[in-house]
């Protein structure tokens, strides 16, 4: 994922449901969503 940011931006905008926003822990930023089904699915972006 090159951008987190933009990317919970997009999803957010179409209803998905984050259990955690955009994270930045030098080098990686990561953001977790929840698929409705009881996943958890976690985007990352690492420098």
């Amino acid at each position: 994922m090159d951008d987190v940011h933009a990317e919970y931006s997009r999803l957010r905008e179409l209803g998905v449901r984050f259990t955690q926003d955009p994270l930045e822990m030098s080098p990686i930023t990561t953001a977790v969503l929840d698929d409705t089904c009881g996943n958890l699915i976690q985007i990352v972006h690492s420098e």
